[in-house]
């Protein structure tokens, strides 16, 4: 349907990303953008298949084609765009390369080779690399962090137990017990001699409870020799049920890969043929998941159109469109659709509460999003539909809280700090403390819903409040970084009345000081690890207008914004959208990151749209 064009420039971008966004809808009502990752995941899919035996000559040279394209002049592959040379990925890299048949002497090979002995050969690379080399008798398995099944028959409320961790880890590591348990191989047609530099690095214990935990993993390397053969069989058979309770309609396990391969490997581990329905659901699904296109071949990490999809509908309401617009009530009716009706694994910690909430991606009824909800109670109210599925969803949000006044994505009170201890636990974020974006979501949608005088209201704030920075910023655990942080923020305190607080005045100062000369904004995710980052980086669409959303809050309308809004309508392509090879998501802090191929597109939508329903410049 085409947008009424308008004669200012501003209006015009806005226009020109309207038709945009709408020509992208699926005739379902969703959208989902592609979520892009680094090549550890499309490594990881060929490993997979190989140890199925189920890797075909075209699949292997379509997604090498894919990884040789990210290759960088240096040899090496990185976590995100533009950022540092990574050991562990291109270590997997080159492996998936080996596998797809890529002579060792050629010249790609030979640079990477290089720059993995140069950073400490393969015997530096983390745990979980180190686990695929296992599986492909690489690596010995005796050399890899013992995960006991027996960890399944802890109460569910003990220090280390699986609800210890957050519900990614949790998924990944019950299906680990049973790989390393039962230590499975299907040795690759090569050795790794050239990527090799001596003796794997000793870990050097920080403290006592490093020191305890190096002591715990010896003690279960040796108990791993002789395990107690009922004891193990139990936890076998418990932790195998846990996996194939766990399957999603999908076919996935949780929408993300890295539980999903490995389940897939644990359930073939235990001996269950191809043809057993879990394996076969799990690689139809895998399917769903992949992109092959002129570039080659990939797999998407998660998909998020659940996500996307209430965006949008925010971004459309902002640009103008009326919540009747055909696009706005389809988008709806689906979201409604997707309302998660049954008890996952946040019921351990929140028994008595009823279930509520919607999930990320298409399927993933075990662990509905606190983030998605809030977003989605927002959209849904404006648009005019799903009372009933709203209500459903505020109430599991308000129960959701943890006991500091935060909220967290998935899980309640998932703070313990032993389980990031585990000599395992290398590959990021293993916990789901509560998170300034994702409390400001929330607050955001409890004052639409006219609750911000609620007491849980009033402790979120009280959490946002005390989460500031001293720079006036908040840290983005969800997206990048503290731009991210501070455009969820400033718009929760002025949806609650505090637009002229003080802590929004240090928010735009704090903006103003990181503005690039451009006008536009951006943040390196390498902020994560170096404050030194903060809010320096290529100006990109998205952070662009998380800027724009906190100084649209904050009633800023002074060059900042004008800057800013100058930048997005002269960097606009002409089909409306805007290039963005940055990688402004976030999957882990420090590890794993995502470009969010629709950010670049309905966060600057929202923005412009803000901007100009309230008077801003054309």
């Amino acid at each position: 349907m085409t947008v009424t064009v308008a004669a200012g420039p501003t209006e015009r971008a806005l226009t020109r990303g309207v038709e945009r966004l709408l020509a992208l809808q699926h005739a379902d009502g969703w959208w989902k953008g592609e979520l892009e990752t680094n090549v550890t995941i499309d490594a990881e899919d060929l490993f997979l298949r190989h140890y199925l035996g189920i890797l075909d000559e075209r699949q292997a040279a379509a997604t090498a084609r894919w990884i040789r394209s990210k290759q960088r002049d240096d040899g090496s592959w990185a976590t995100f765009h533009g950022g540092p040379a990574d050991l562990s990925t291109t270590v997997e890299a080159y492996l998936a390369l080996r596998l797809a048949g890529d002579p060792v002497d050629a010249d790609h090979m030979q640079r990477a080779a290089a720059l993995v002995r140069e950073a400490g050969g393969v015997e530096s690379a983390r745990v979980f690399t180190r686990m695929w080399l296992a599986l492909l008798d690489l690596w010995a398995w005796e050399d890899v962090p013992v995960l006991p099944p027996e960890q399944m028959l802890l109460p569910d409320r003990a220090p280390l137990s699986i609800y210890a961790f957050g519900c990614w880890a949790r998924q990944t590591i019950v299906a680990l017990q049973v790989v390393t348990a039962l230590r499975p191989a299907r040795a690759a047609p090569f050795g790794l001699d050239e990527l090799r530099a001596g003796p794997a690095p000793a870990l050097v214990p920080r403290d006592a409870w490093d020191r305890a935990f190096l002591l715990l993993d010896r003690g279960l390397h040796r108990y791993e020799r002789r395990p107690v053969r009922r004891l193990r069989a139990r936890a076998l058979r418990a932790a195998e049920r846990w996996i194939v309770d766990r399957q999603e309609a999908d076919g996935s396990w949780g929408g993300i890969q890295p539980p999903w391969v490995w389940s897939l490997v644990a359930l073939r581990a235990l001996g269950h043929p191809l043809e057993h329905p879990a394996i076969v659901a799990g690689l139809r699904g895998l399917d769903t998941f992949t992109i092959e296109d002129d570039l080659g071949r990939r797999v998407e990490a998660c998909q998020s159109p659940v996500w996307d999809t209430a965006l949008a509908v925010i971004a459309l309401l902002d640009a103008g469109l009326s919540p009747r617009h055909p696009a706005v009530e389809r988008a709806a009716r689906w979201l409604v659709g997707r309302e998660v009706h049954v008890r996952g694994d946040w019921a351990v910690r929140r028994p008595t509460l009823a279930p509520g909430g919607f999930p990320f991606e298409f399927a993933n009824d075990n662990y509905p999003d606190i983030d998605d909800t809030a977003e989605i109670v927002i959209a849904l109210r404006r648009a005019g539909q799903g009372d009933a599925a709203i209500d459903r969803g505020v109430a599991w949000m308000l129960g959701m809280q943890s006991k500091g006044g935060g909220w967290a994505a998935f899980d309640a009170d998932n703070t313990s700090g032993l389980p990031a201890r585990l000599p395992f636990c290398d590959f990021g974020e293993v916990t789901d403390p509560p998170s300034a974006d994702v409390t400001a979501h929330v607050l955001e949608a409890l004052a639409h819903e006219g609750l911000a005088e609620r007491p849980e209201a009033k402790r979120g704030l009280a959490y946002l409040l005390g989460e500031q920075e001293r720079d006036g910023s908040w840290f983005g655990r969800w997206g990048a970084n503290h731009l991210y942080g501070t455009g969820a923020a400033v718009p929760a305190l002025a949806a609650v009345g505090l637009s002229g607080h003080e802590s929004v005045g240090r928010a735009i100062d704090w903006l103003a000081a990181v503005q690039n000369e451009d006008g536009g904004f951006g943040e390196d995710l390498r902020s994560y690890d170096d404050a030194a980052w903060r809010g320096r980086g290529a100006s990109t669409a998205s952070q662009t207008a998380w800027a724009l959303l906190a100084t649209h809050a904050a009633r800023e309308r002074g060059p900042v914004t004008g800057r800013a809004v100058r930048w997005l309508v002269e960097t606009q392509r002409p089909d409306g959208g805007w290039d963005e090879p940055w990688y402004t998501g976030t999957g882990f802090p420090g590890a794993f990151y995502i470009n969010y191929h629709l950010y670049r597109l309905i966060f600057p939508i929202s923005a412009l749209g803000r901007h100009t329903r309230d008077g801003g410049t054309p």
